[in-house]
């Protein structure tokens, strides 16, 4: 079992099945559905600050993990992975929830698969939110190969992933130390110490990761140990293989060339966050402005880094609740 969350409000984990397979949902709260989807390498537990807050000012929450994670299905091929196929995961999640429409909230990997929903199932999804992971578009190639043009022979940690199995043997090796050390990496604490590279040298990914200690303030003992436990249960290769599916994400995309998030939108960073300076000299928040035909939040949290919802849970959750009651009535 999961650290408790708050006194007065514990989600329930309830199993649901949607497109042919089933997700582990937490779910707390009454009123209109807001479906909150993590990133990698986390779970639905990356929510803890947010469920309850936002049970208590009104809303249905559903925080599941995504498949490959924790209690959730974790089919084997590359392709189950596709965001076309995960994006129906949460269309069919809505649909098995009773509801006609929700809000849908994504964080990492969680906020294309947000984008992905609204783009894919329109009519599914009211409003959209990003957290840390900008709306980009599908762009003029895919991503691993816009990353394999920038960094060429340097080592990243994307590129690193692609190859099935590599990846995985290190980070299931040893898997508190695996995620002690990606959390600092890009948190907020990481970045004002500069301590993205320990070991420039190395073959892996990890060598190259300071270990934190103590933890950053945010994350606790407890936490690190439910996470791990979720990871020593599933493994990597289900959030890793999210990685392997860019050529097919980019031809699944083609049909959205040109066409702008209709939805109200919604985006929150940090100012340390690693992933707006991921592409040199490109502006990812104005390009979010002309994919979305409606963003009407943008909230950039200070000295805050990657791990946004976990590192400043106060500021999130007030942002969100700015953006919900401002929607038009569900």
């Amino acid at each position: 079992m999961p650290p408790a969350i708050t006194p007065d409000i514990t989600p329930d984990l309830q199993t649901i099945e949607t497109n042919g397979i089933r997700l582990r949902v937490a779910l707390a709260g009454a009123g209109p559905l807001v479906v909150l989807i993590h990133g990698f390498p986390e779970g639905w537990y990356s929510w803890r600050h947010q469920i309850p807050a936002l049970a208590a000012a009104g809303y249905r929450v559903a925080a599941p993990d995504v498949r490959g994670y924790g209690g959730s299905d974790k089919p084997h091929a590359i392709e189950a992975y596709a965001l076309k196929t995960i994006a129906a995961d949460i269309d069919g999640l809505i649909a098995a929830l009773g509801a006609d429409r929700a809000v849908v909230v994504g964080h990492d990997w969680g906020a294309p698969i947000a984008y992905g929903t609204a783009s894919f199932h329109r009519e599914r999804v009211r409003a959209v939110a990003g957290l840390s992971a900008p709306a980009l578009g599908r762009g003029p190639m895919p991503s691993v190969q816009l990353f394999r043009n920038i960094y060429k022979d340097r080592f990243f940690h994307q590129l690193y992933f692609q190859e099935p199995g590599v990846a995985e043997a290190e980070l299931e090796g040893d898997v508190p130390t695996s995620l002690r050390k990606l959390y600092y990496w890009s948190s907020g604490e990481g970045q004002k110490a500069g301590a993205k590279i320990e070991n420039p040298a190395a073959r892996g990914l990890l060598d190259r990761l300071v270990d934190p200690d103590p933890l950053p303030a945010w994350l606790s003992a407890a936490d690190l140990d439910y996470f791990a436990s979720q990871f020593q249960n599933s493994g990597f290769r289900g959030p890793l293989n999210r990685y392997r599916n860019s050529e097919r994400d980019f031809e699944d995309m083609a049909v959205f060339d040109g066409r702008q998030i209709t939805q109200p939108t919604a985006f929150m960073a940090g100012s340390l966050e690693p992933i707006l300076r991921m592409i040199p000299g490109v502006d990812m928040v104005d390009l979010m402005r002309q994919r979305c035909a409606d963003l009407r939040l943008v909230r950039i949290m200070e000295d805050a880094g990657h791990w946004l919802q976990q590192e400043r849970p106060a500021e999130v959750n007030a942002a969100l609740l700015e953006f919900l009651r401002g929607l038009p009535a569900a």
